[in-house]
């Protein structure tokens, strides 16, 4: 499984911890489950906006780069998303992504101009097919498609930037620049896995025009298709019911949330109160009661601690994973905790065996202390 990373520039926002908990309990559940999986993220650490926002602070690009990398990992181990198998910088991959490149152009799919090399989107007759469209719509996420009058189609995206002054460069065969977006993740995907893997996700306003790009950009190097045979999306994260956005004033990072002082796993139960595709709405009252539902879940577990011993009730744990079988549906799954929780029936010990085996999938740190404080 490909998951796309963040692009390092800034502080880690709550639709990036919507996003990469959701992805990391259903990487859970595959292993649960028992599915041998091999989870790899991309971090996005040369790209326009980190340059931009470099110059901004009179530093290397590279040491921005590795400063916010180091605090989204520090984000990540926050929400207790141990996951993730390898984390693919994609500094560490030009040559491949030259090597693409070098591919396109062959395939007679890529073309020169002034300021770099193009994919031609009308070379590739699928372009738009797991969107269902070959344009841009307000939701999508609209950075990095390339401006330049002299493309030849509107949607034709960037594959190598030719370089400018004071902006990090590579040599290489095409000339001195840096990678585009899109070509990034073809090339460690491909480099990692081959052309065709099982399961790609990100969030739902990469799709269009991201995704499509990777999968012209792999199935014409390739010959192969699908490049990917599952897709997964997750919603939007809404503040107040309005999609969060810098513009709007309703933008927060993780680490702001976290100032507040809740417990550090409440946004993780918050998110998985919702199901992966679904919009998620944030706000401080729906954050608080996802908080005093977690407090109220360690208490109970603190209570039964002593009562170690117990077993696996099955019959909870195969409703728990019929839930998760359909679909992932998380509400669900957590409905079933908490009739757990509340059945007589059942003793102390095994529903805290049972709580504690449902939490390899959930990783709300019932069985770890020291995440909980």
């Amino acid at each position: 499984m490909f998951v796309c990373g963040p692009t390092v520039y800034d502080f880690s926002h709550l639709g990036h911890a919507k996003t990469y908990t959701q992805f990391d309990f259903i990487a859970r559940y595959f292993r649960y489950a028992g599915f041998k999986l091999r989870y790899l993220q991309n971090i996005t650490d040369i790209d326009d906006k980190i340059i931009e926002r470099a110059h901004q602070r009179n530093i290397n690009p590279h040491a921005l780069s590795e400063e916010y990398e180091r605090y989204y990992l520090e984000d990540m181990t926050t929400l207790n998303i141990t996951s993730v198998d390898k984390y693919a910088r994609a500094h560490d991959y030009i040559p491949q992504i030259v090597a693409q490149v070098k591919h396109l152009l062959e395939k007679g799919v890529a073309y020169k101009i002034s300021d770099g090399y193009y994919f031609d989107t009308t070379k590739f007759s699928d372009y738009g097919k797991l969107s269902g469209r070959d344009s841009l719509n307000p939701n999508d996420s609209v950075s990095r498609v390339d401006e330049n009058p002299e493309k030849k189609n509107s949607r034709d995206f960037c594959l190598w930037k030719f370089r400018k002054e004071d902006d990090p460069f590579w040599p290489s065969e095409l000339g001195e620049g840096r990678p585009g977006w899109h070509i990034e993740d073809t090339a460690i995907t491909e480099t990692e896995f081959g052309p065709q893997y099982d399961i790609h996700g990100g969030a739902v306003d990469l799709i269009f025009p991201h995704h499509e790009a990777e999968i012209a950009q792999m199935e014409s190097i390739s010959g192969l298709k699908p490049l990917v045979r599952y897709w997964l999306h997750t919603g939007f994260l809404n503040i107040q019911s309005k999609k969060m956005s810098k513009s709007l004033g309703n933008f927060l990072t993780i680490r702001e949330v976290m100032e507040k002082g809740v417990p550090p796993l409440a946004l993780r139960y918050l998110f998985l109160l919702s199901h992966y595709r679904a919009s998620t709405n944030f706000s401080w009252e729906a954050l608080e009661a996802a908080s005093n539902a977690l407090l109220r879940l360690y208490k109970i577990v603190d209570a039964w601690r002593p009562q170690a011993g117990g077993v696996v009730d099955e019959s909870y744990k195969a409703k728990f994973r019929e839930k998760l079988d359909n679909d992932l549906n998380t509400p669900q799954a957590l409905a079933v905790i908490w009739g757990l929780v509340k059945d007589s029936h059942v003793s102390p010990e095994d529903k805290l065996a049972t709580l504690l085996d449902f939490d390899k999938v959930l990783g709300l740190g019932l069985g770890s202390p020291q995440l909980t404080h």
